[in-house]
């Protein structure tokens, strides 16, 4: 059985499952040098994607399209081949809570000179598949809670087991959007004029709140209107509630709340009161969370998949890790939308299998594109023992190989790798990254050596939680030290067969160090550098190593 998963919608993507194991996943932004949520406005893209891996749609079982806006179906307008084209897909969130696995059948998705029906499954579901079938939970068939919490929607409790799921209770009524909405009236962020979605806004704002102090007068002050706004008996906290399905409304409500902020916070700094509206949302979940764990007797809530844009807040996650309500909180690597195609697929999957696991490598990416060699450029073999002894030297590397990672954090795969033992390095890839000073550059570190340097130092293979260096190591690696003195770390087995593994091995024989700084190869604001002559035309890194070739900038 061969299945197509299609996210059309922002953070577009396809991904092909056939018996149960994940072939490819393509997202749009890591093409190209696509801009960053790029979604899918021509179906020929598709049909490119399936191309690329010798597939033709023919080859194609069964088409998936996840679901999006709208209460009782969702409306897609794409174009093929010059025609346009309105397909009918699934809503945001499910119908029916008994029975949130059901399906929207269509025709008339276009593709390659041929015309296909397809189904579609509710797009929050489409997040609880691609959490859950990834998961050890699923692999040793165990149930597990999954909690969804998206931007446009309130954050969701679901009970998975691998016959089937229901939706238990939304936890409280906060959107998720609510973080990002904040930087939009305090801080570095503010906009006057605030509106539509700004995607880019939260993932700055969990760094910039290192520069700030939680405040527990500000704490409280949101906690008033929380409850005036949102959860209380208020006329104004009722009517939010109701109007919890209208997109305008709730963020309309939510600027609301922070006018009502700023008029009582006059005093305070904006990074104290980021900092705090962060720790007020964080107690509250795991508050909420709690209340919801004592009304539940089922088996499997020890085990928690986390899902969502909100859960690539690696804050939020180390909270209820640590909070000692669950024995296994799991977060895929794509918990945002660019996890929506594997999501769908799994979707159809699970309709007829049930909640099976998924054989999966973080590593589907798309393949690295043959390219020449720019003028001013030149290339030589250079084995990755060889290129430690660059790395070690204090010279930073654009490092491709094979397959990109899936998600949006780079994991070896697209990255560029530094030595940590220098705070100006950590200052200089923010620089030539064009970003704030204040944002973090995180580690990617051996496994088997993390939990002597960082607490809990737990293995975190996705760059999903967050770790506190240890006091006798942070003068050793000052450059992936964040302000707060944690640090956003990801680990790689000794074993592993990737070329990151046997990089890190060979640095750490050289400098005794066993990580690197690393951060994400792109162009600001776009996907993963698409070949090694597209680093180089960036040109602000002067060495470039593309699976066993170095590029060095000669002029």
């Amino acid at each position: 059985m061969r299945i197509c998963g299609i996210k059309l919608t922002h953070d577009g993507a396809i991904a092909v499952v056939e018996d149960g194991r994940l072939a490819f996943c393509i997202e749009q932004e890591k093409l190209d040098n696509n801009p960053r949520y790029q979604s899918i406005d021509r179906l020929e893209t598709i049909v490119a994607a399936l191309a690329e891996h010798g597939l033709d749609p023919r080859d194609v079982d069964r088409f998936v399209i996840d679901g999006w806006d709208g209460e009782i179906e969702s409306q897609f307008e794409v174009v093929s081949e010059g025609t346009p084209v309105t397909l009918n897909g699934a809503p945001y969130v499910e119908r029916d809570p008994k029975s949130p696995l059901t399906a929207c059948h269509g025709s008339g998705l276009v593709l390659g000179g041929g015309v296909f029906s397809y189904e579609s499954y509710p797009h929050v579901l489409g997040h609880v598949a691609s959490a859950y079938c990834t998961s050890s939970f699923a692999k040793a068939k165990e149930p597990a809670l999954c909690l969804v919490w998206d931007g446009f929607i309130f954050p969701r409790l679901y009970y998975v087991e691998p016959s089937g799921v229901r939706f238990i209770e939304c936890l409280f009524p906060m959107m998720g959007h609510a973080y990002a909405a904040a930087g939009q009236h305090f801080g570095p962020y503010r906009q006057e004029t605030r509106t539509g979605w700004n995607l880019d806004i939260a993932g700055k704002l969990m760094a910039y709140i290192a520069l700030g102090s939680v405040s527990e007068k500000i704490v409280t002050v949101f906690g008033e209107l929380y409850d005036q706004h949102f959860a209380g008996d208020t006329k104004l906290a009722i009517e939010y509630r109701n109007n919890s399905r209208s997109e305008d409304a709730l963020l309309t409500a939510v600027h609301d709340f922070f006018d009502a902020a700023e008029a009582r916070l006059v005093a305070e700094t904006p990074e104290d009161i980021l900092a705090s509206f962060h720790a007020f949302l964080e107690r509250l979940l795991v508050r909420e969370m709690a209340i919801a764990l004592r009304g539940l007797s089922v088996a499997g809530t020890r085990n928690l998949c986390i899902a969502g844009g909100c859960g690539l807040n690696i804050k939020w996650n180390s909270a209820l890790r640590a909070s000692g309500l669950f024995d296994t909180v799991w977060v895929p690597p794509f918990p945002n939308d660019s996890g929506s195609a594997i999501g769908a697929a799994c979707c159809a999957l699970a309709a007829d299998k049930g909640f099976v696991h998924l054989d999966w490598s973080v590593y589907s990416g798309p393949n690295m594109k043959d390219g020449p060699v720019p003028p001013g450029w030149q290339a030589a073999p250079c084995s990755v023992a060889e290129l430690a002894s660059v790395l070690a030297d204090g010279k930073p590397v654009v490092f491709l190989t094979g397959r990109a990672e899936l998600g949006p954090r780079a994991l070896g795969g697209r990255s560029i790798l530094a030595a940590a033992t220098s705070l100006q390095m950590k200052d200089h890839l923010n620089k030539v990254k064009r970003r704030e000073h204040f944002r973090p550059v995180a580690p990617i570190c051996l496994e088997d050596r993390a939990v002597d340097i960082f607490e809990p130092g737990t293995p975190d293979p996705y760059m999903l939680f967050d770790h506190r260096t240890r006091s006798e190591w942070k003068e050793k690696i000052p450059a992936v030290i964040h302000l707060d003195g944690t640090a956003r770390l990801q680990t790689v087995s000794r074993k592993s067969d990737h070329p990151i593994a046997e990089l890190l091995v060979e640095y750490e024989q050289l400098t005794g160090i066993p990580l690197l700084c690393n951060t994400s190869a792109n162009l600001n604001g776009r996907g993963f550098f698409p070949d090694a002559s597209a680093a180089c035309e960036w040109g602000y890194v002067d060495h470039v190593w593309c699976d066993g070739l170095l590029l060095t900038k000669t002029g």
